[in-house]
C-alpha cells in the first residue's frame, strides 16, 4: 500500500522523491509501529491527536496527526527520518512546533522500548559510506548546505551574517539586539585566543567573514579556509569593502591541507562537520598549526556522551536534509581526542545552551515572516517546511538540555611532552 501525502500536487516528485508518497510497509509493521507510537505518547505531558481516535498523552502542545497510516508508514520504515519526512509532507503538524519537539527531545530516552534500542543497528537507517568527511566527501558534504544561496541565508541572518550562537546579555533575546550578541561572542573568541596587532591567525571555517573582518580590524593577519564557494565570494568581498584585503584572506581549502604556523587558531562550529572518525585528525590539525604558546580556540555544539555514543552510526533527517556527514560530539569527547592526539591542554571550556535556544528562535521567526522572499529565491513550499522543521527541531534540542554549546580554550605549552 502506497499513501500519498496531503497536497500532493504541490510537491515537485523529482526534487522530494521521498516526500510525495509513504514508503510500502507491511500491515503489520504499520500496526507495531501505530502501538509502539502510542504507548509513547501516552506518557509524554503533550496532546496528540490522532485522527479517528481518541487523544494521547498527558496534556500539553498539540501534536496533530491528520494522515496516521501515512504517518505510521513512513516512521516504521525509516524512524526519525520517517518523522521529519511526515512533517514535510503534511502529515503532521503542529501549532507550537518548538514545544512539540522539546517536549519529544526531553524525552528521546523514552520514545523506543529498551529492547528495542538496544537492536538500534538492526533498524536505523546507516549513514550511505559517500557522505564521510574525507576530503572528497568533505567538499560536497559542506556544499549541499552552504552552497545553497547566499541570498537565503541572509534572509534570516542578521547584518553580520553569523550563522552560529549568539552571546546575549540577558534573555529572553530581540531581534535588534542579534548583531551586538553575535560581535559579543565573536569578541569573546578573539579575546581567549588573544588576538591583536601582529597576531597570526588561521580562522578554519569562515562562514561569511564577520570573524575575519573583526580579527583583521584589530590588527590581525588572518587566514581563513572554507569549503563553501559562496562563502568564499562573499566574504572576500566584505572583506575588500571593508579594505581589510592586506590583513585577511580566504583560502577554498580543507582544514587538513593547511600549512603554516599560527599564533592562534579559531574554529567556530565546524568540529560538528568533521565526522567522528576525524576528530582526531581535527584537533592534531590545530595542534600543529600552533606555535609554542599558541593558543586554539573552538566553539562546539555538543551532546550528552551516553547519546551520541547510542546514536553515532544512526543516520538521521539531519544528516539526510540538512548536514550530510556531521557528527556532534560531546564534552568528553572533546576532552579525550584533545588528551590523546594532541600535545593541547583544555584550559577552560564555557557552556551557553540557552543563547543558543534565543539564537535559533530569532532566526526561525525572521525565515517564518519572510517566507515569500524565501519563495521568488526558487526554494518551494516543501523546502520551506524542511527548514522550519530543522530551525525548530535544532531550538527544541537546546530548550529540552538535549544540546549544549561551549567555548573552548586550547593552550599548547612552549615544551613538547
Amino acid at each position: 500500500m502506497t499513501t500519498t501525502c496531503h497536497r500532493k500536487d504541490t510537491v515537485d516528485p523529482a526534487r522530494w522523491p521521498d516526500i510525495i508518497a509513504a514508503p510500502r510497509t507491511s500491515r503489520a509493521r504499520r500496526r507495531l509501529t501505530e502501538l509502539i507510537l502510542r504507548r509513547a505518547l501516552d506518557r509524554l505531558p503533550l496532546r496528540a491527536r490522532i485522527k479517528g481516535t481518541p487523544f494521547a498523552g498527558l496534556g500539553g502542545p498539540l501534536l496533530d496527526i491528520e494522515d496516521p497510516d501515512a504517518f505510521h508508514a513512513r516512521i516504521g520504515a525509516s524512524g526519525l527520518v520517517g518523522f521529519g519526512e511526515s512533517y514535510m509532507a503534511r502529515e503532521w503538524d503542529a501549532p507550537d512546533l518548538v514545544s512539540v519537539l522539546t517536549v519529544l527531545a526531553a524525552h528521546a530516552d523514552e520514545l523506543v522500548p529498551a529492547p528495542l534500542q538496544r537492536l538500534r543497528g538492526l533498524w536505523a537507517p546507516r549513514h550511505p559510506a559517500e557522505e564521510r568527511n574525507t576530503r572528497h566527501g568533505a567538499r560536497a558534504n559542506i556544499s549541499r548546505h552552504y552552497d545553497l544561496s547566499n541570498d537565503l541565508f541572509a534572509l534570516f541572518l542578521d547584518e553580520t551574517l553569523t550563522y552560529s550562537s549568539a552571546v546575549f546579555r540577558s534573555l529572553p533575546a530581540t531581534w535588534d539586539q542579534l548583531a551586538a550578541a553575535q560581535h559579543r561572542k565573536i569578541d569573546r573568541l578573539l579575546d581567549l585566543a588573544q588576538v591583536g596587532p601582529g597576531t597570526r591567525l588561521l580562522e578554519i571555517g569562515t562562514g561569511w567573514g564577520e570573524l575575519c573582518l573583526r580579527a583583521a580590524a584589530r590588527g590581525a593577519e588572518v587566514t581563513s579556509l572554507t569549503l563553501s564557494r559562496e562563502q568564499q565570494v562573499l566574504a572576500r568581498r566584505r572583506i575588500t569593502e571593508a579594505g581589510l584585503q592586506d590583513r585577511a584572506r580566504v583560502e577554498l581549502c580543507d582544514y587538513r591541507e593547511a600549512r603554516g604556523q599560527y599564533d592562534a587558531v579559531v574554529s567556530v562550529e565546524m568540529i560538528e562537520a568533521v565526522g567522528a572518525e576525524f576528530w582526531p585528525t581535527y584537533f592534531r590539525t590545530l595542534d600543529e598549526r600552533l606555535v609554542p604558546g599558541g593558543r586554539a580556540v573552538i566553539q562546539a555544539i555538543t551532546m550528552p556522551h551516553a547519546r551520541m555514543l547510542a546514536t553515532r552510526s544512526t543516520f538521521t533527517w539531519i544528516h539526510k536534509y540538512v548536514f550530510p556527514g556531521g557528527m556532534i560530539p560531546s564534552t568528553r569527547a572533546v576532552a579525550e581526542t584533545v588528551r590523546d592526539h594532541t600535545r593541547l591542554t583544555v584550559a577552560r571550556r564555557d557552556a551557553f545552551g540557552p543563547h543558543y535556544a534565543e539564537t535559533l528562535r530569532l532566526w526561525r521567526e525572521r525565515f517564518t515572516r519572510r517566507e515569500q522572499d524565501v519563495r521568488d529565491l526558487g526554494f518551494d513550499e516543501t523546502f520551506q517546511r524542511l527548514w522550519t522543521f530543522y530551525l525548530a527541531y535544532s531550538e527544541a534540542g537546546f530548550r529540552s538540555g538535549y544540546l549544549d554549546v561551549q567555548q573552548y580554550l586550547l593552550t599548547k605549552e612552549d615544551h613538547v611532552r
